[in-house]
């Protein structure tokens, strides 16, 4: 019997390559829709979730608290790829990817009608809590799915960190999007936005969740785990095996993202609180220049990961945490000028380096696990970092700046960022041109 979304006879040439252009696109729309959901809650988180939901603390002591909420949903994130790599490596990347983007934009929408803490005290925190964890849980499923769908899907080898590329570009489109969305909304009166109007943004994910249905449903599923259905190589205990077989691959993947997400994080989430609280700069100049620093990513995710096919995954990657490093001087020393020309440069610069990681990070990761627990290590790796780097990020810069009154730590702490990343990129296997259908560099596992 015929798994449903399983090619179960050769295709062409012509109807691979249509598929191929089907699954790029259904990864990077679905992606864009889920970090959406997520980089929504994260703007803002520093924009009102400290007013509306901890209104009797102290204004730094209350950007702590919302931040730890905020960091709920990083925590979630290595349960989420557990669960769901465990059923990507058994079922299928199609179905459920189809389940991340569900779980993800329900949890979203559910958002928006959460009371305040003057309407039900703190037991609006703790739904707000709930639905961030379950927000954690898809978007730490989503990832691993739609790289491989996309990656899975190429017949050369040598265009891999082109291909895996495209699902990050999703990241990028979903943080221009939420800006958008706040700043489109945010020009309502002060007083209408914080009553009503931050809702509306998180409302409005029912209707991107229904797109996003709508493309992923008529994809097939890879040929890689076709080609495992039918060989009958599918793993019981995907999660389990893993973990015993690849514990360095995975520890090693989490590690090299540190110099990426932290980083990420501050420029994109922490820099709203610090820019109003500190910089008194308008909320509407922030969002302007975050959207601004997305686009510019539209370009350079996948020029990265087309470099990294050419010089090597490895080399690109380490390029890019040694200038992420060096940025972060630069970058504060940029901003603390109170000139709202350089401060939107610096922000508007910010995401480069970042974006010299993140086009090669999909493949560089992904090709570390062979196929039949490629979902499962792969997405366990990549969220891990999310309990050390993305979810502390802004409650560490935050409590540095407000411990030393000077943005200066915020930029010592990146740079020990990039030299954990440095080491661990180091000491991983670049594959770059290399078989990793399933057989290939990991036959002697397989």
């Amino acid at each position: 019997m015929a798994t449903p979304g399983v090619h179960t006879t050769p295709l062409s040439p012509s109807e691979h390559q249509v598929q191929l252009r089907r699954a790029v696109v259904a990864s990077t729309i679905g992606t864009a829709i889920e970090w959406y959901d997520f980089f929504l809650y994260s703007t803002v988180t520093g924009l009102v979730f400290a007013k509306l939901f901890f209104p009797h603390s102290d204004p730094w002591v209350g950007t702590l608290e919302a931040f730890a909420i905020y960091a709920v949903g990083f925590i979630a994130r290595p349960i989420g790829a557990a669960i769901f790599g465990h059923y990507g490596d058994r079922i299928g990347r199609k179905a459920t990817l189809i389940a991340t983007l569900l779980l993800m934009g329900l949890a979203t929408a559910a958002v928006a009608i959460v009371p305040t803490y003057e309407s039900i005290g703190i037991w609006g925190a703790v739904l707000l809590t709930a639905l961030r964890f379950i927000q954690g849980v898809g978007v730490g499923g989503e990832w691993g799915g739609s790289v491989l769908m996309s990656m899975e899907w190429a017949r050369d080898d040598r265009s891999r960190g082109l291909i895996a590329s495209w699902p990050q570009f999703g990241v990028p489109c979903g943080l221009f999007l939420a800006n958008l969305a706040v700043l489109a909304f945010s020009q309502m009166s002060g007083e209408q936005f914080l009553g009503w109007g931050w809702r509306i943004p998180f409302a409005l994910s029912l209707i991107l969740v229904g797109v996003g249905l709508y493309i992923r449903l008529g994809i097939l599923e890879t040929p890689v785990f076709a080609r495992l259905l039918a060989e009958n190589k599918v793993e019981r205990t995907p999660m389990l095996t893993v973990i015993k077989q690849y514990p360095r691959e995975i520890l090693l993947s989490a590690f090299a993202r540190m110099a990426e997400q932290a980083p990420f994080y501050i420029f994109t989430a922490f820099i709203f609180s610090y820019g109003i609280g500190t910089l008194h700069m308008s909320r509407n100049f922030l969002l302007t220049a975050v959207m601004s620093a997305s686009v510019l990513s539209f370009v350079a995710i996948p020029l990265f990961g087309h470099l990294s096919d050419r010089i090597g995954r490895k080399n690109m990657y380490m390029i890019g945490a040694a200038t992420t490093g060096v940025f972060g001087f630069i970058y504060f020393a940029m901003v603390n000028t109170g000139s709202e020309a350089i401060i939107f440069l610096a922000i508007f610069l910010s995401l480069i380096p970042h974006d010299m990681m993140y086009g090669p990070q999909a493949a560089l990761i992904a090709e570390s696990f062979t196929g039949r627990l490629r979902y499962s290590g792969s997405s366990l790796g990549y969220q891990l970092a999310s309990i050390i780097a993305g979810g502390p990020a802004p409650l560490i810069a935050t409590w540095l700046f407000g411990s030393f009154h000077s943005a200066t730590a915020i930029a010592v702490y990146i740079a020990i960022c990039a030299v954990i990343t440095l080491v661990a990129t180091a000491l991983m296997t670049d594959y770059t041109g290399k078989d990793i259908s399933g057989s290939g560099v990991y036959g002697q596992r397989d």
